[in-house]
């Protein structure tokens, strides 16, 4: 008796906290409704290269039903995303079968699945673009290259991948290059070397957005010297919180106010939960000294089947978009999902529908409509005015 009067007496309180939750979640929907998202990173086309279904082929891609990565038509209703970067991701270990060749062929995979369905996506090549494909009721979609190593050393092959619509390029992903330190590698540079620098100062002439996720910190601040425009993190953490080579330590992000530019907070498990990289730790260190790379596999496999992975959650993620903003201000935080590129993602944004759900978060930690406004895509698009701003006045 005495438990179900607690119970009873308990329950205003859980109803009022559900009508909370629920007028939460309504008033994110109707926001991104008014205001979407411009994403920083989706590998959706990369999914297509290697799921056993499609195998390249876009049209054997199932994305007006229920597709069988994170990314769909019927998800990204419900998603709030107006905009999204699509990453033309090559690993940086492709380099026997020829990385310009391979990028090209990511290339003609966006771009053949936005000219598929132009009831859903249009090409944006610029800001204004971003906004006319909004307006006609499409998501913008801006393609990024997503690592340095595919234009092969060559400011052509830079010159002709934007051309083809390549709109930002991650400097590095994995590997150090022959003129820039990645952040998961040796460094043997300290930072960009003089081509480096030359790399950068001619995405700033031609209009491209230079990407700093997967550089190493002496990458990211050799970068800020010698941009003359904001850069960008696609998708990137707080290293504070988590201590993550992936991650954007607090010195970078205070000099984003003066550099203008804009760190897009991904949703990677092990970037944003101190308990899921921790789990990440405890798999390297039981299977270091495994060298067979096949053998090495199989041991992680063995070894994660033996010990669940953690899940992250939507206060982590919320907890590091809060952090960037309070270092780095509120103007210079933005999303860089990484759907389709990852399966570490926060209980109930297991795909692109989540979104929402980190807003109703947002707002329940008091968030105003401007500033998540901002968030959503107003950020990222000042930045890319910018970026075509400076590309203009170079040329004059």
């Amino acid at each position: 008796m005495r438990r179900a009067l607690l119970l009873l007496l308990a329950l205003p309180v859980l109803l009022s906290a559900q009508a909370s939750d629920d007028a939460a979640l309504r008033h994110a929907r109707e926001l991104l409704a008014r205001h979407p998202i411009i994403d920083g990173h989706n590998d959706l086309p990369w999914e297509i290269r290697t799921n056993e279904v499609s195998r390249m082929d876009v049209a054997k891609y199932p994305l007006r039903t229920t597709a069988p990565g994170q990314t769909d038509f019927p998800r990204l209703e419900s998603s709030g995303i107006g905009g999204q970067f699509w990453s033309v991701y090559v690993p940086g270990e492709y380099a026997d079968s020829g990385f310009a060749r391979v990028q090209l062929e990511q290339l003609d995979i966006a771009r053949r699945l936005i000219a598929m369905y132009p009831d859903r996506l249009q090409l944006a090549l610029s800001a204004d673009d971003v906004v006319r494909a909004r307006q006609a009721g499409r998501i913008a979609s801006l393609l990024g290259m997503e690592g340095g190593h595919v234009i092969e050393n060559s400011l052509g092959a830079l010159r002709m991948y934007y051309a083809l619509g390549a709109r930002y390029m991650t400097l590095t992903h994995n590997v150090t290059l022959d003129w820039a330190d990645a952040g998961a590698d040796i460094a043997r540079y300290e930072g960009l070397t003089d081509f480096g620098r030359e790399v950068v100062h001619e995405m700033n002439r031609i209009g491209m957005i230079v990407d700093l996720s997967h550089v190493s910190v002496a990458t990211m601040h050799d970068a800020l010297d010698a941009s003359a425009a904001p850069v960008m993190f696609s998708h990137s953490s707080a290293r504070a919180l988590v201590d993550h080579p992936r991650n954007v330590p607090d010195e970078v992000l205070r000099r984003m106010r003066d550099n203008g530019g804009v760190v897009m907070v991904t949703f990677v498990g092990s970037f944003i939960s101190n308990r899921f990289r921790e789990w990440e730790r405890e798999g390297m260190r039981a299977t270091r000294d495994v060298t067979d790379p096949a053998a090495r596999r199989e041991a992680m496999r063995a070894w994660r089947e033996a010990h669940p992975q953690p899940q992250a959650t939507v206060a982590e993620l919320a907890d590091h978009i809060e952090h960037v903003r309070d270092v780095a201000g509120i103007d210079h935080v933005g999303l860089g999902g990484d759907y389709d590129g990852t399966s570490e993602l926060p209980v109930g944004m297991e795909d692109v529908s989540g979104y929402p759900l980190l807003f109703a978060e947002l707002i329940r930690r008091g968030w105003s409509d401007a500033d998540l406004m901002k968030l959503a895509g107003e950020n990222i698009l000042r930045v890319l005015r910018e970026v075509e701003q400076v590309r203009d006045r170079l040329a004059a």
